[in-house]
């Protein structure tokens, strides 16, 4: 029986690709200088090039932009403290977020977070979601000093939310990091379908958050039938 559902947040909850276009846009408005260096549609271009789907440090990505662009000014780390100052007031969700939330609240579920990246960073983009008060756990990985896909980080999301493995599932949009970490732990791994990955092997796929609920639902519906037929 499905108790708990806890959730990735970049890419699952939080749609990153988006929110990073619409904060680098408007990056390149703040920093007028930037244009008599780069156009705006490449300084975007290269951004989400370099910044490959968040997994690297923002200090590499502005040291390389600076490089590449000759760029007197800005500095990269006048554009680090931006990207640091400003990107939660740029996130956006996944449509029906909440929705999904008030469900699977309504019916008792407890519900938790694991992401990896900067703990301060990603409470605020947490906090500017508007969705922390529905969540029992939320752990990042630099203040728990581990990170997915180590199984140490489910298992302490576990122990907190007093739930066995067979009990939770873990939705995310990484094949290894999120959905097989998942599952290496006992948990269901359910894959919420992301173009930048293919032939993914999860427990279930879905496209949209309202899907989620649908899929506690199968579950334990499937796990009465086979606990009346003895199987």
């Amino acid at each position: 029986m499905i108790k708990a559902a806890m959730f990735d947040l970049d890419g699952t909850l939080l749609d990153r690709d988006e929110s990073v276009k619409l904060f680098i846009e408007e990056q390149y408005n703040r920093f007028p200088q930037l244009k008599g260096y780069v156009t705006k549609d490449m300084y975007v271009k290269r951004f989400i090039e370099l910044d490959n789907q968040g997994y690297v440090w923002k200090d590499k990505v502005y040291q390389q932009i600076v490089y590449e662009f000759s760029l007197p000014e800005p500095s990269w780390e006048d554009l680090l403290s931006d990207y640091i100052n400003e990107f939660k007031n740029h996130c956006l969700p996944f449509p029906h977020l909440i929705e999904m939330l008030e469900d699977l609240k309504r019916n008792n579920f407890k519900l938790g977070i694991i992401s990896n990246g900067f703990g301060q960073f990603q409470i605020d983009n947490i906090n500017a979601l508007g969705i922390k008060e529905y969540f029992e756990v939320i752990l990042i990985s630099e203040w728990e000093g581990i990170k997915k896909p180590d199984p140490r980080i489910f298992n302490v999301a576990l122990k907190q939310l007093q739930v066995s493995p067979n009990e939770a599932i873990f939705v995310g949009d990484h094949p290894e990091n999120d959905v097989k970490a998942a599952q290496d732990v006992g948990m269901k791994g359910i894959w919420k379908r992301d173009a930048h990955w293919e032939d993914v092997e999860a427990d279930y796929i879905v496209d949209g958050l309202l899907e989620i609920p649908l899929v506690i639902q199968e579950c334990n519906r499937l796990g009465e039938y086979h606990f009346s037929s003895g199987k």
